[in-house]
Formats: C-alpha cells, structure tokens, sequence
C-alpha cells in the first residue's frame, strides 16, 4: 500500500505548488488567488525508489460554517482521515494567523502524524524568522520554498520517518491498462459534481449551487461490476465570452485536456435551460476530439410534460452531429435514470476500443461500392480495392484505392453508415480516411 500524504493550511499558503512539486506535475491550477483550489485533488510521487500519494486540498476555515467555505472544510477533513501523515503548510512570510491556531488546535486533537512547513522561506533565516510558529505546539518548524524546489526533499524524508517506512518500498505491481477514463463535461451547474458524488456514494466533490464551484478537473479511481474507472469531473465551461478572470480561464485548459485525456465523455444538460449554442460548442469539440460520448439531460424531475418536449426537440435541432450518441434523461438528487447511463458508457467504450478485422472491412466495402457507386469525377470513377483499420478511439477506417481523392464527403458519410451497422458502433465518432495508391509510372515516358 502507498503511504498517503495530506496538504492541508489557510488558503493561499501554497499547497497547491507543493503538490505540483511533490509530484512532479502541473495538475493543480497554482494562482495567486485565495481560495483557489476546492476539491481534494490526489497524486502519485516518487522518491529514491519509494512512491507515495499526495493529497491537495483547498483552503482550511475550521471555525466558518456555512456557505462554501463549510463544504471545503468537510474535503480537507475527509483528506486528513484518509491520510497517514499530515503536512500543514503555514505562510512563511505572512507569519502565524488565527486559522493557523485553529488548524494546528484541530490537528492535535486528532492526533495524526503532522509535520509543519513553513513555505515560501527564500532567502530567510530558519532560525529567529520562523520562532513564532513553534507556538502552535506541532514540534520542529521545517522552512521550504515549493517554487523554488528548497527544502523538499528533506520533506519527504521527514515524512518517510515519520511513517517509519522501509528504506526501499517500491511497487512492484504491473500497471494497469484496462482502466476507463470517464469525464464529465457541461456548462456550470448543471449537476457534474453532484452526480459524480452520488456515483461514488459519498461527497467526494464540492457540490454547491453556485456556478463555477469546480475550478480543476478532479479526477477519482472508481470501480464498477469489477470494471475499473477514473471520473474526471471538469470545470464547467461558458462562452469565451463571459470567461473573465485568469483563473476561469485556466479551468477552461484543464477541462478541454480532461476530454482530450478521456476515453468517454458524459455531456451533461440542464433540462431547465435545454441545448444551448455552448452546450452545442462543448459536443462539438469532444466530436473534433474523437472521444466516445453519451448524452445526459438531468433535472429531468423539475421540469413539465411541455419543457420536456422542447428539450428533446432542442437536441435533435442543436446536436444532428451526434447522431450516432444514446441520449438519456436523469436526475442525479433524485437518482433516477442513473443504470441506463452505466450501459450507455460501457458500450461507447466498447464501440470506440472495437477491433474490426480487414477481411471484413473489405467485404463490407465491396457490398457498399456494389450497392452505391461513388460519382465520377470527369472521366475518372473513384475505385475501391480494400480497406483496414488504422486506429482506435475514435475508430478509424482507411479506404485504398485510386482517385479516392474525389470521393464526395456525402459518399464517406455513406460509407461511415454502413460501417456503423455491421460493428454496431454506438457512442463513438467513426473516421474514414481515403488513400490513393501511388501511380508507379508517374513522371515516365
């Protein structure tokens, strides 16, 4: 088993940086901006052959209840009770506060092994500079600079002792490849958080009704029907232009490289505002990604009989390019119409892994070509000699043959048609890519 290292402080102390430096990464969104990070985002890191998982949370108000500052100290408790050893990161620069009283009062009652950090400690002296903060009464004061890289090293080998690890603990287990990344894309606050938290059966997310709660793409290990998964829960994304603030901006990156990252995407719609052109622009870009894609309309239980019928309608007009996609109505508070969505996932991942052998390919062609000729283009006529297959996720088809360079974009719709029902592709974009034959006379006389 991995040991399991928490960051918890105020906000603003930078937690964040040193998880990005612990491990080696830039999956936390690092800003100067308080508050930032909200959800308890994991990671793995390494050192001298012993790995670990790292745990970034945001920031700690024990003492405020209520609003979303309460829902972000329930994460940070979770994260310490997971954890095997806290690392409380406190403002080298800022001195001790108030809330790094009520922090370190906390983190003695619950007796886990912590160690204190004081962070952003360039060019400080150890010694007199850093005196204050043995007052709250967590023992030796370790000075680190996480942007600089200062310090952690001797971090983790603190760390290491204090969880009384063997010198060399590495994991010899083979990785595993047959994990499925699900990512969750939507405009903010049409329900992503909230049903990945009634997916994982507890809150692990902040849920909140607030747009823009998510800022970072969290993603979660999960198991289901002894398949494995990673939930990405993504930040949600609105019109370029409404994004103001850096920040935001950020979060837009972050969510389109989780689609670009994932094998299926749940597109999730607010079924009170139906299909909007963002909602249309974010299917869009998982289409141009080739990611597999199920459709998810939820709050399907706060809306009538005839805002029913107008959303149905507005994704049949707004999203004809997903055609090939299941669309699904639920509601995650309700939790209803949850197992038909699992179905929809497992097969568009299915469809977008599906092996289809070249024999058959080619036989399919030739049925196609026999049916429907392509149009002649002058005095030349596309022809077909075979085809194979040249990738997966999305799947991707490759058609030889000569003057396949005039093949009309309604044939290859055609021939993705045909194709889709032989291999029973559902929930996946299909390619087909034509490629001439080169002319080994070309150029003689």
């Amino acid at each position: 088993m991995k040991p399991v290292i928490a960051l918890v402080g105020r906000p603003n102390v930078g937690k964040s940086t040193l998880f990005n430096r612990l491990t080696k990464s830039r999956d936390a969104i690092v800003a100067d901006y308080a508050g930032l990070t909200r959800d308890r985002h994991y990671g793995t890191g390494k050192q001298d052959g012993r790995e670990y998982i790292c745990i970034d949370t945001g920031g700690f108000e024990p003492t405020v209840d209520t609003g979303i500052v309460k829902e972000m100290a329930k994460q940070t408790l979770q994260a310490i009770a997971e954890s095997d050893v806290v690392i409380f990161v406190v403002d080298a620069r800022e001195g001790i506060s108030a809330q790094d009283y009520d922090i370190a009062k906390l983190l003695r009652r619950l007796g886990k092994p912590s160690l204190l950090v004081a962070n952003k400690a360039e060019g400080m002296q150890s010694g007199v500079q850093l005196s204050e903060f043995y007052e709250l009464g967590l023992g030796e004061v370790l000075a680190v600079s996480a942007a600089h890289g200062q310090g952690v090293r001797s971090l983790m080998d603190l760390a290491f002792e204090a969880l009384n690890l063997p010198e060399f603990a590495e994991d010899e287990a083979p990785a595993d490849n047959t994990t499925i990344r699900l990512a969750v894309a939507g405009r903010p606050n049409v329900g992503k958080s909230t049903l990945i938290n009634v997916w994982l059966g507890e809150e692990r997310l902040v849920a909140f009704d607030m747009p823009g709660t998510t800022r970072d793409a969290i993603t979660v290990p999960f198991v289901k029907d002894e398949q494995k998964y990673e939930l990405i829960d993504t930040a949600g994304l609105r019109r370029r232009g409404k994004v103001f603030e850096a920040i935001e901006k950020f979060s837009v990156v972050k969510t389109l490289q989780a689609i670009e990252s994932a094998n299926v995407v749940v597109l999730l719609i607010d079924a009170m505002q139906g299909v909007t052109d963002q909602d249309a622009h974010i299917a869009g870009f998982i289409v141009e990604s080739g990611r597999a894609v199920v459709v998810a309309i939820n709050k399907w239980d706060a809306v009538d009989q005839y805002q029913r019928e107008l959303v149905m309608r507005s994704v049949e007009q707004r999203l004809p390019f997903l055609k090939f996609a299941s669309v699904f109505t639920m509601s995650a508070t309700k939790r209803q119409g949850l197992g038909p969505v699992w179905k929809a996932i497992a097969q568009a991942h299915t469809s977008a892994t599906r092996k289809m052998p070249t024999p058959q390919l080619t036989r399919i062609l030739e049925e196609a070509v026999q049916f429907q000729q392509p149009k002649r283009s002058g005095i030349f006529r596309p022809k077909m000699r075979y085809a194979h297959q040249g990738g997966m996720n999305p799947p991707v088809v490759v058609v030889h043959g000569n003057s396949l360079e005039h093949v009309t974009e309604a044939y290859k719709r055609y021939l993705e048609g045909r194709i889709r029902q032989a291999f029973d592709l559902t929930g996946t974009p299909l390619r087909v890519e034509m490629k001439t034959s080169d002319n080994p006379y070309s150029g003689k006389s």
